[in-house]
């Protein structure tokens, strides 16, 4: 019998859903959504096409105890929803900062998820950080709009690697300070 990975990350509640740690059953729904063109294109670090064994590589990294990033599945199957409804990361940087990203499964675009996966997770501040920071191509009006509607300021513009794209592409990216 083989065992799962513990993970030391909390889980986190939203309202119509919980954030999670990744689990292996996750492949199938992380696979679909990542191989969606527009999910892959708006991020940084998802590559189109998504070949097979990436969600596993990307669930392996996600469970190692030496991982760079912490990852939340935003499961709403306690609420009626899918079990993959999207994913949120949280980086630790230097001197007590975290980069967050995300995406939300096309199925749920304008529903208001992204917005309360962001909220969820700075209320949470699970990397006990000082700032946040997150950065969005230039094309993506809505998902800067996620950032601003829970509390971030635009910090100024830069460039990205998307490697779905295979090119470097302007970015907006934003701050928010955290009470401590």
């Amino acid at each position: 019998m083989k065992f799962e990975t513990v993970t030391t990350q909390a889980t986190i509640q939203a309202e119509r859903f919980c954030m999670r740690p990744m689990r292996r059953s996750d492949a199938g729904l992380v696979t679909h959504y990542c191989s969606d063109p527009r999910v892959a294109q708006a991020s940084r670090g998802i590559p189109h096409p998504f070949a097979p064994g990436t969600a596993e590589a990307m669930i392996n990294r996600a469970l190692s105890p030496d991982r760079v990033e912490d990852v939340w599945v935003l499961d709403g199957a306690d609420h009626g929803l899918s079990e993959v409804l999207g994913l949120v990361t949280m980086a630790p940087l230097e001197r007590h900062q975290s980069e967050i990203t995300y995406w939300v499964a096309p199925a749920f675009w304008k529903t208001g998820l992204a917005t309360e996966a962001v909220k969820a997770l700075v209320a949470a501040n699970p990397q006990s950080a000082r700032h946040l920071f997150a950065a969005v191509f230039q094309d993506q009006p809505g998902t800067a709009r996620v950032l601003t509607n829970c509390g971030f300021d635009y910090l100024g513009d830069a460039e990205e690697y998307c490697l779905a794209r295979k090119s470097v592409l302007p970015t907006w990216t934003y701050t928010m300070k955290l009470e401590k």
